[in-house]
């Protein structure tokens, strides 16, 4: 062969091997379900998704394996919820070597404080609006230290759906500047996923709405749900504070008894990723029906709450059901 045409062989191999490295996917890793449907929904076919926290996983007592880490040192990528969400982040990121971006999917929003929630709830100032003045109940004393690991604010900013469009273009802008190449596709998908959220908070108010205001008390095992309720107009009982790990105590389960009783609520609900004893132990005392489960901080493996949208339309579909009577 000779010397002329084996140059010209060698220069076209490195030209394929450089345009297959161009179109490699970017390598994404998202720290839980919800994040990581929001990532696919986004990046599309540019990207390989790995999603740290499973369906139906629970992202407060998860514990990073080798294998976690590894896939986290190989990323372009790192997509997380932030606020404390994921309190084992650092060590992650530390074990892994990780020194890509880290991406805030949470960042801008209006974060609530646990403890000014607390405050309005103590002030019994009801307003059944979207902007974020509902009273959001807290029933469960202090002195969880589960809570204090997530820090002053509630970390579960998904459950509105306003604050899922900021995640959307935080997670879009991230694609966007890793990736220029693929641009177009990235703002393209990002605004077609936001128009569906929008449509679906529309859709969320209104059917909300259309519950009795007495009845919109919603109970569930942990208090993931404080968006939600000043998004779309609900009061929370909660047995625990923010973190699936935290153990109520007597006077807590006392207290949210009679209020149960007080305020004569329609339905209990469970959440995927929880034990159901406690929600049971209320139904048990009260008498009251445990109305379905919800999904707060976790997909479904399969099924209509197996996306984010989906989570949504799920948990209004066994609210309304339960509670408008």
């Amino acid at each position: 062969m000779s010397k002329s045409l084996t140059l010209l062989l060698g220069a076209a191999v490195l030209t394929l091997s450089s345009a297959a490295r161009a179109e490699a996917p970017l390598n994404v890793v998202a720290s839980f379900s919800i994040l990581g449907d929001m990532v696919e929904n986004i990046g599309g076919e540019h990207i390989d998704v790995t999603t740290l926290v499973g369906p139906d996983g629970d992202a407060h007592v998860f514990s990073p394996s080798p294998t976690d880490a590894r896939a986290v040192g190989e990323a372009d990528l790192f997509v997380v919820n932030g606020l404390h969400f994921e309190g084992w982040l650092d060590r992650l990121v530390e074990a892994s070597g990780y020194a890509g971006p880290v991406v805030i999917a949470s960042q801008g929003i209006d974060a609530l404080s646990f403890d000014e929630e607390r405050e309005e709830h103590a002030n019994h100032d009801h307003d059944h609006d979207h902007d974020h003045d509902h009273d959001h109940d807290h029933d469960h004393d202090d002195s969880h230290g589960a809570d204090q690991e997530h820090g002053p604010e509630d970390p579960h900013a998904w459950q509105d759906l306003q604050n899922g469009k900021r995640y959307v273009e935080n997670i879009r802008d991230a694609l966007v500047e890793a990736d220029p190449a693929h641009a177009d596709d990235y703002r393209r998908n990002a605004g077609q996923y936001i128009e569906a959220i929008d449509a679906l908070d529309n859709k969320v108010q209104q059917r909300i709405g259309e519950i009795p205001e007495a009845n919109r008390v919603l109970i569930t095992n942990h208090d993931a749900f404080g968006y939600f309720a000043n998004a779309y107009g609900l009061d929370v009982l909660s047995p625990v504070g923010l973190s699936t790990a935290a153990e109520p105590s007597a006077a807590d389960m006392a207290k949210l008894i009679r209020q149960i009783q007080e305020r004569d609520v329609q339905a209990l609900f469970l959440e995927n990723m929880t034990n159901p004893a406690l929600l049971e132990q209320l139904a048990d005392e009260t008498g009251v029906a445990i109305g379905g489960t919800l999904y707060a901080g976790a997909l479904s493996s399969d099924g209509e709450a197996s996306t984010y949208l989906g989570m949504f339309k799920h948990n209004v579909d066994k609210l309304t059901q339960a509670l408008d009577d």
